[in-house]
């Protein structure tokens, strides 16, 4: 213990004119030391907000190797800016009977008032980042009410370019002739009391028209109907969404009948825009509708008197549910239970178009009967290949790591935001959707290699669910299915699956 050495930890999220250097950092710190030596730890461009920086943690293994006599730091919120963190780090220290001291604060953790002063530093330094993050909501809704295009891809019929508003670049919905045109077809056919979504992508499929080059289904022209991107905006449409509880920004003198509209999610409603239009957010956008207002208003009436496709509600027919594809288009398969009471799987692209053969005669028993026997030999060949040790993922970890400097490097946008002109306010906004896309695509392959990794603990669990398969529960047998396999294409000739594990 007499050999301990005292430890500098210093760290900058991006360079900015406003923020000290890691050299400044450490200098400060070391007129602490009155010339002893000490080791240095630098994490550069990493954010405050969690512990995952390189540095950092060598010098929490440092320290739990005994090494560390002391931590110094230039400001607290170099170490930490979550209370959560914060608190375990002031744990830690107190276990390996580690002083912390914070050269510009003066703090002395041996305290009982020192430490609470730190957890008070500590609450605003996390508060002046909830502040930032704050404002950039605030800055997102100021344009929004503007009249600037947040809304990612440009909806089917349009194409975007880009304008400037208000000395701000920002990008503007331009119709795309033959696109638009289809558009229209759909609104005029919807309109029709006998036409059905089913009639719609029918009519399309058969001609081999392809929406952005997929399939049309039911849930997207539900939402393209209700756009009001696509309609010319005039008094009817203003009270309509006024009647509706929308929160209207334009007045209504605004409403001439030649712009489209952006509809954008309100602050505090957690339904969908698209479900419900209550506290929404209406506004007029620089674009120019090509729908009528007559006939837009139509289509979004008949879709608002018609009994909605609950596509999320719970399943009941089948454990198989969002894993079972037919094996001839790879659409999914929707299960049915006749009069008889028995249950048939079917097509469901094949009952929306008529573009699949569809999979035939396959009834819901026999098909979960013959995974289930697949699933028992499985486990077996896996518990066997890795004697039910976990299962380590690299993929998983390279997921991981490359998240991390994805959020790092929005953290980096966030902090420029504080004070920002409007050049870097465009900028930087443009910059943060662009990589929160990436980052949505990476936990969403987070979340499907993190399903692939299998602990001893799951092994077990799953050995004795399939052990005691006909005492199982229907949510229980889900979960199993959720846990082994990532997809089953079948036919009444046929099935292949695709494993997790």
């Amino acid at each position: 213990m007499e050999n301990r050495i005292d430890a500098v930890y210093a760290r900058q999220s991006v360079d900015k004119q406003d923020s000290i250097s890691i050299e400044s950092q450490i200098e400060f710190c070391k007129y602490e030391l009155r010339g002893e030596s000490c080791k240095e730890y630098t994490d550069k461009g990493y954010s405050g907000k969690n512990t995952d920086r390189p540095k950092f943690q060598e010098l929490v293994r440092d320290i739990e190797r005994g090494l560390i006599r002391r931590v110094i730091v230039y400001k607290l919120d170099r170490i930490s800016r979550s209370i959560v963190d914060f608190a375990g780090m002031m744990e830690m220290f107190g276990r390996y009977n580690v002083e912390f001291v914070s050269s510009t604060e003066k703090f002395d953790t041996s305290t009982p008032m020192g430490r609470a002063m730190l957890n008070i530093c500590i609450v605003f330094a996390q508060l002046e980042r909830e502040t930032i993050q704050k404002r950039v909501t605030d800055a997102y809704y100021s344009r929004i009410q503007k009249g600037f295009h947040m809304s990612g891809a440009a909806p089917y019929g349009y194409r975007l370019e880009p304008i400037t508003v208000e000395g701000i670049r920002t990008k503007m919905l331009v119709a795309e002739p033959e696109a638009a045109e289809r558009v229209k077809l759909m609104f005029e056919m919807y309109a029709e009391p006998e036409n059905s979504f089913g009639d719609i992508i029918r009519y399309f499929t058969g001609r081999g028209v392809k929406l952005h080059g997929d399939t049309y289904n039911r849930g997207t022209i539900s939402r393209m109907l209700r756009n009001p991107a696509y309609a010319q905006a005039d008094l009817d449409m203003y009270e309509f969404f006024k009647a509706q509880g929308a929160d209207v920004v334009n007045d209504a003198g605004d409403f001439t009948g030649q712009n489209g509209c952006y509809l954008y999610k309100g602050r505090d409603v957690a339904e969908d825009k698209y479900a419900t239009i209550k506290g929404h957010i209406l506004v007029l956008a620089p674009h120019e509708g090509f729908i009528s207002s007559d006939l837009w208003l139509k289509c979004r009436r008949k879709l608002m008197n018609n009994t909605s496709i609950q596509t999320g509600r719970d399943a009941k027919n089948t454990w198989l549910v969002g894993k079972i594809k037919c094996g001839k288009c790879g659409y999914a398969l929707a299960s049915k239970t006749v009069k008889s009471g028995a249950s048939y799987l079917y097509c469901r692209l094949r009952t929306d178009s008529n573009s699949c053969a569809g999979c035939g005669t396959l009834r819901t028993g026999e098909l979960e009967r013959a995974v289930y026997e697949k699933m028992v030999i499985k486990l077996h060949e896996f518990q066997t290949l890795k004697g039910g040790a976990a299962k380590v993922n690299p993929k998983l970890t390279a997921a991981n790591v490359e998240l991390a400097q994805i959020e790092a490097e929005i953290e980096k946008l966030l902090d420029n935001l504080s004070g920002a002109n409007k050049t870097l306010l465009s900028y930087a906004n443009s910059k943060i959707e662009e990589l929160d896309a990436k980052r949505q695509e990476l936990i969403k392959r987070i979340a499907d290699l993190s399903a692939a990794t299998v602990t001893a603990d799951q092994i077990n669990l799953l050995s004795g669910h399939l052990d005691s398969w006909d005492t199982v529960n229907f949510e229980d047998r889900r979960k199993v299915a959720g846990m082994m396999i990532q997809r089953v294409g079948a036919t009444n000739e046929r099935y292949s699956i695709e494993w997790k594990m």
